[in-house]
């Protein structure tokens, strides 16, 4: 009990580029332009196009949206309207805020590409990563960026991922490459209207660590539902998976929510590390969806979830720090 009312308490109060390449990437190329204003402390991100998009009849799907994060911080994400076709057009730009002279070269962007086929679950086709410290910030940088599949690995790294992240000696990056990179859980959201049912899967994280002890942690994550008061309506725990750096737990949990009360309820989710025989907890990282979501992502989730007529909506959502 003691245990659920410290974990309730921490809940409440809480790179690379490429050059281009005559070679066909499996996983597509994507066109960007950056452009760094010192004096106004911000980075324009300019989305273009890609190319060379898997088609469906390789198994992926048609309809992708390119979506971006400011890193190391985590904290501003952005994301392009849903597109059609092989060779999408976006021509879509970004602000990134508070990118400090001092702090630029300490900082990068990840991109995304996601497959939004109606209907059916999100697909990630690929990801790269561009750290700051790289381009010349004093002009404007156009360039294409080979798009790879996102790889699991372990505390000691996986020699590809390694490879891109080791290109860029900022902070962010470096971090990352030594540690296996940001934290993610893997979400699956469903609600059903007529029987009031919110179903919960948790599907798998990725990148957990534990930078205490040179050995992968041992998590388990904790969903909490909570009303517009604060008051917690329901809360349940996954299993705890032994010295996995991206466990896979796959289990679903369902709690009762009534249609005119699913306006007005929050879900946090919270990672934790259960740390050596003293059995001590320690979060990992948190994010929450609903009425309080903790970001932009997480709202869009909610609300695709919402109107997606008892269809499972899956999403990957990065894990704020505690």
């Amino acid at each position: 009990m003691n245990t659920d009312n410290e974990e309730r308490s921490d809940l409440m109060c809480c790179i690379r580029s490429e050059p281009e390449t005559q070679l066909v990437n499996k996983c597509g190329q994507l066109e960007i332009a950056l452009l760094y204003d010192a004096p106004m402390r911000k980075m324009t991100v300019h989305v273009l196009q890609a190319r060379d998009i898997p088609s469906r009849d390789r198994g992926q799907p048609t309809h992708t949206q390119v979506r971006l994060i400011l890193l190391p911080s985590k904290k501003q994400k952005h994301k392009t309207k849903i597109r059609s076709g092989e060779n999408p057009q976006y021509m879509e730009s970004f602000v990134l805020h508070r990118v400090n002279p001092e702090d630029v070269n300490s900082m990068g962007i990840r991109l995304r590409l996601y497959g939004c086929e109606r209907m059916r679950r999100e697909r990630l086709i690929g990801e790269a990563v561009v750290g700051f410290t790289h381009i010349n910030l004093e002009l404007e940088n156009n360039f294409w960026l080979n798009l790879e599949p996102r790889v699991d690995t372990t505390l000691t790294g996986c020699a590809g991922e390694l490879t891109s992240l080791a290109r860029s000696d900022s902070t962010g990056s470096t971090h990352s490459m030594q540690h296996g990179g940001v934290p993610e859980l893997l979400l699956g959201l469903c609600y059903n209207a007529t029987t009031g049912r919110l179903s919960i899967e948790v599907v798998k994280g990725s990148h957990f660590r534990n930078l205490a002890l040179n050995r992968a942690p041992d998590t388990y994550v904790k969903l909490n539902l909570v009303s517009s008061t604060g008051q917690e309506l329901a809360h349940s725990k996954t299993t705890v998976r032994r010295g996995q750096p991206n466990p896979l737990f796959k289990e679903t949990f369902v709690f009762q929510v009534a249609l005119f009360q699913l306006a007005d309820v929050t879900l946090m989710v919270a990672v934790y590390n259960r740390k050596g025989v003293t059995k001590k907890k320690e979060m990992v990282g948190w994010f929450s969806l609903g009425l309080n979501s903790s970001g932009a992502e997480e709202l869009a989730h909610w609300m695709d979830m919402k109107e997606a007529q008892q269809q499972q909506i899956c999403r990957w959502h990065v894990l704020v720090q505690s």
